[in-house]
């Protein structure tokens, strides 16, 4: 019993490290899309007030952008728990029942999402084939519609390795959560955020959080 539950254990663990650089990737280019959307639109600005020269087809560069924002950090803030959560409900539950419920969860975000990428493949396949493009500077939009279909399939795996973490806890209860959102009070959720952002070497006993 023990080593069926740490070969189910580690082959989701291992799928689990395996995505988590593909996650922050897609998180780190929908924050470059930010960053470049903040000095796009600065430039804009000041060659449109000073030089009288705006950028052409900028509401165009814009409409495109929106994609990557929107959905290539979805899969990345699924797997940190930080999407809007039903926190009220789920810590009244524990063991086989909060993790019978966080399996539901996922099956059903796995159909939803599964049903979006069908359809939003669909989109780009139509936009791809017709040579479909932005109305003012007439740009291809084929790339921003596939942008939607790749960032929905890394969300569907977060979310399969969820449903599969959190079946494999209803049948082990004891074992280690792997794969799954634990849910954390303030202070723990705060750490894990400064860790996220300053690396693993802070030391949190020392008031300068120096390492």
């Amino acid at each position: 019993m023990s080593s069926e539950k740490t070969a189910q254990g580690s082959l989701i663990g291992r799928l689990n490290r395996g995505l988590i650089p593909i996650e922050d990737l897609a998180n780190l280019l929908a924050a470059v899309a930010i960053m470049a959307l903040m000095f796009l639109g600065v430039a804009q600005i000041v060659l449109r007030t000073i030089f009288n020269n705006p950028i052409d087809g900028y509401i165009d560069l814009v409409e495109l952008s929106m994609a990557s924002m929107a959905f290539l950090g979805a899969a990345y803030t699924q797997r940190m728990g930080s999407h809007i959560r039903m926190e009220l409900l789920m810590s009244r539950l524990s063991g086989r029942g909060l993790w019978a419920v966080e399996a539901f969860g996922a099956a059903v975000a796995m159909f939803i999402i599964g049903v979006l990428i069908y359809y939003s493949y669909g989109h780009f396949l139509r936009a791809y084939t017709l040579g479909d493009t932005t109305i003012d500077a007439e740009y291809p939009v084929w790339p921003s519609k596939l942008l939607v279909p790749i960032a929905f399939s890394i969300w569907w795996c977060r979310l399969a390795l969820q449903f599969f973490g959190a079946l494999r806890l209803v049948i082990f209860p004891q074992a280690e959560p792997v794969g799954v959102v634990v849910m954390k009070d303030v202070a723990e959720q705060a750490q894990d955020e400064i860790h996220e952002v300053m690396g693993d070497d802070v030391d949190f006993s020392d008031p300068e959080g120096t390492a």
